[in-house]
């Protein structure tokens, strides 16, 4: 139980510390404003905006967003196969899925097993992905650990756990109270 449930979340300004930025929840919007507003890059998703503005109140040299590296080299074009070849820094783009729906079915979506596949099997065949696909379908219905930057999925999944027979409304009246509260 959270101790203190009186206290209310305070206004995201500069004036902010940082030790109470990291009490409170803050959607990524909300921290990028702030960034952009005390003239910080908004970029890297919410864990590097955030560590850059607890820097940056702390009154400390905020850390430089990591650039992802420019992934050169071919993008596959339409039409492509069961034969054709994953090039190096293939995205999972709109012509590898509709290859994907048109092999598998409707039921296709990039989930993680496939967009590791694509990202880090270079030079297989979209064949072999299709076989990946269907050898992983068992893991992939496997319950798996929601990651920290998405904390409301998270928060959504353990209530739904918790009250089975909960409506939408419901939980989401109690994602408010939830984020309303410090973390800690």
């Amino acid at each position: 139980m959270r101790s203190n449930s009186m206290e209310s979340r305070p206004a995201l300004t500069p004036a902010l510390t940082a030790a109470e930025l990291l009490r409170w929840y803050w959607t990524l919007a909300e921290l990028s404003a702030l960034a952009r507003e005390m003239g910080l890059s908004a970029g890297g998703g919410k864990a590097a905006v955030t560590a850059r503005l607890a820097a940056a109140l702390d009154g400390n040299r905020p850390p430089e967003p990591v650039r992802a590296p420019r992934r050169g080299g071919r993008r596959l074009a339409a039409p492509v196969d069961g034969d054709t070849v994953i090039p190096q820094g293939q995205p999972c783009s709109q012509v590898l899925r509709e290859f994907f729906v048109r092999e598998i079915g409707p039921g296709f979506h990039f989930d993680a097993f496939m967009r590791d596949y694509v990202a880090q099997h270079a030079g297989h065949t979209l064949a072999e992905a299709v076989a990946h696909w269907h050898a992983t379908r068992a893991r992939a219905a496997e319950p798996r650990e929601v990651a920290a930057q998405f904390e409301f999925n998270r928060f959504l999944r353990d209530w739904h756990a918790r009250h089975p027979q909960g409506t939408r409304q419901q939980a989401l009246a109690a994602w408010r109270d939830h984020r309303a509260l410090p973390k800690h």
